[in-house]
């Protein structure tokens, strides 16, 4: 989920804002779901599933301790420094969502639908967010921009036509997660992008 943003320029010289290093150590935690298929080759489903579920509650109880004034170690200072402004104060949702949409990608799809909705919320939203942030300049309906808008495009279509080597199935998934990372869901959009773009991979490919 990426909000618009202009990149500026410092003595000639390309300049990251505070904003997009901060959206550079999110998407990176973001990103890093794209291994989830490569674990779940590995050990399975099962186990997967029972490693993000572990994560994601020992991510929210690390929150609920933070927010009460007990930092626990790496956690609760990679959390504050991937907080977004709206995030300070509260409890940083993001990362509970992200896990959410891994582990329903896995109960509802089987392979290869399963594998193209983790990929499209790892670098569809993941590219979408940090394209956006640091080029975009053409805003459209939702408060995103176009330019990140054809990065989530992108993003998904290469590993969805890698997977399927169906070019107008990769084309329509992709456009079906595009859209569904324009629409302004903030943290909601790593439930549903998933979920949404496995239920029309699964439709097209069973």
């Amino acid at each position: 989920m990426e909000n618009l943003r202009t990149p500026r320029a410092v003595a000639g010289r390309f300049s990251i804002s505070p904003d997009v290093e901060i959206e550079l150590i999110r998407k990176s935690i973001h990103i890093s779901v794209a291994f989830v298929p490569f674990v779940v080759g590995i050990i399975g489903v099962a186990p997967t599933l029972s490693l993000l579920a572990f994560g994601t509650v020992f991510y929210a109880y690390a929150e609920t301790l933070r927010l009460a004034g007990r930092s626990v170690y790496i956690v609760s200072g990679l959390t504050m420094s991937a907080s977004r402004t709206r995030d300070l104060g509260g409890f940083v949702l993001g990362p509970v969502t992200l896990g959410i949409g891994a582990m329903a990608a896995l109960l509802l799809y089987p392979d290869p639908a399963a594998r193209i909705a983790i990929f499209a919320l790892a670098f569809g939203d993941g590219f979408a967010s940090l394209v956006g942030r640091a080029f975009g300049t053409i805003r459209i309906p939702g408060g995103k921009s176009l330019e990140g808008s054809l990065a989530c495009f992108v993003a998904v279509l290469i590993p969805t036509y890698h997977i399927t080597a169906l070019p107008a199935h990769a084309v329509v998934i992709a456009l079906v997660a595009t859209f569904l990372e324009i629409t302004p869901l903030k943290d909601v959009d790593n439930i549903v992008l998933p979920i949404g773009t496995g239920l029309v991979a699964y439709l097209m490919l069973i």
